[in-house]
């Protein structure tokens, strides 16, 4: 059954369209590119909208909160565009300012804590030693933690960053890899290398992996340290067994702050229920000096289909979940004779 579309007319009160659609429209074609399920055309100072009811009713909303922010602030730019159509301003009490600032990389580029959860994170830091933070993929939650790791080293509230994965195989086998070891692991650790490209210099970085100031390794290399002195993070947890996860948050030392990251959506161990990290989550839950931040779709700031994406996947595993529920039981026979009966 295909979805009727219908043709609305947004006229926008209270705002400048110039300052809505921005220099040569460059607001407008965000918009259009954070909204792919409508068509938007800008005539004067209205904005006509095509498309399935619930998308324009959504993309109607966003520009009712747009308009509302530059009324109350008198202002707009491309990272609050972004933020209206993706996470959505209502959840912001004020907008993205300097306090949210976490580092300053290359180039001048600076790294916020864009979202409200990305917030919670930053501000959960100064609070704990230790840190979970899960979530869906794209929400920020790794990216995050290394810009809070970045920023440790830079202000010399630690010697080193130390950052690490579990090397679980996730279709592709580690025997069948070419080249060496460090060759064969490199590969799941890349995503690691890739943030802190953008938030160090290459010559600097390449000198602080080659003195040990940053150190990126599997997770088995972790065994036998105890790691002071030192802001460790580790990714893709949900790929954790409940005693890998134990022997990793016991290497904890003197001045360490650890961050531990991972979505429990996408474990990609032989058995789900083996996974360590809803485990350690339960078991380490209240306790003074640990906190935990669970990030959600709106804080996902990759391209706008992604989210789309997560909420398909989700949408079909709760129909999944339910159908196996629903589903009779089947009694099988214990033997040839009481299938004979």
């Amino acid at each position: 059954m295909t979805t009727e579309s219908i043709n609305k007319e947004i006229i926008l009160e209270g705002v400048d369209a110039r300052e809505l659609y921005g220099a040569q429209d460059v607001y407008i074609e965000l918009m259009r590119e954070l909204s792919p399920r409508v068509k938007v055309v800008a005539r004067g100072s209205s904005l006509k909208v095509l498309g399935a009811k619930k998308d324009v009713d959504s993309f109607e909303r966003k520009i009712g909160a747009l308009v509302a922010y530059y009324v109350k602030y008198g202002h707009i730019s491309n990272e609050v565009v972004t933020q209206a159509f993706s996470t959505g301003l209502s959840d912001a009490a004020e907008p993205v300012s300097d306090k949210d600032t976490i580092v300053y990389g290359n180039n001048g580029n600076v790294i916020r804590a864009r979202t409200v959860n990305q917030r919670k994170l930053v501000e959960k830091y100064a609070k704990n030693d230790l840190l979970f933070a899960v979530g869906p993929a794209g929400s920020g939650k790794t990216y995050t933690a290394i810009a809070l790791a970045v920023r440790a080293l830079k202000e010399r509230e630690v010697r080193r960053v130390i950052l690490t994965r579990p090397a679980v195989e996730a279709g592709e086998k580690l025997g069948f890899l070419p080249g060496d070891m460090k060759e064969k692991l490199d590969p799941y650790l890349q995503p690691l290398y890739d943030a802190l490209n953008d938030m160090i210099p290459a010559a600097k970085l390449q000198k602080y992996l080659e003195d040990g100031t940053v150190q990126i390794a599997p997770l088995a290399y972790m065994r036998g340290r105890t790691l002071d002195n030192a802001f460790v993070i580790l990714d893709e947890a949900q790929n954790t067994t409940r005693s890998q996860i134990k022997m990793f948050l016991t290497r904890m030392g003197r001045n360490a702050k650890f961050i531990v990251t991972g979505d429990v959506t996408q474990i990609d161990l032989p058995r789900k229920s083996d996974s360590g990290l809803t485990q350690a989550m339960e078991t380490l839950r209240g306790i003074d000096g640990i906190g935990m931040v669970e990030f959600d779709k709106r804080d996902i700031v990759r391209h706008p289909l992604v989210k789309y994406i997560v909420d398909a996947f989700d949408k079909r595993a709760e129909r999944e979940a339910k159908a196996m529920q629903e589903a009779p039981v089947v009694r099988m026979p214990r033997n040839r004779n009481e299938d004979n009966n």
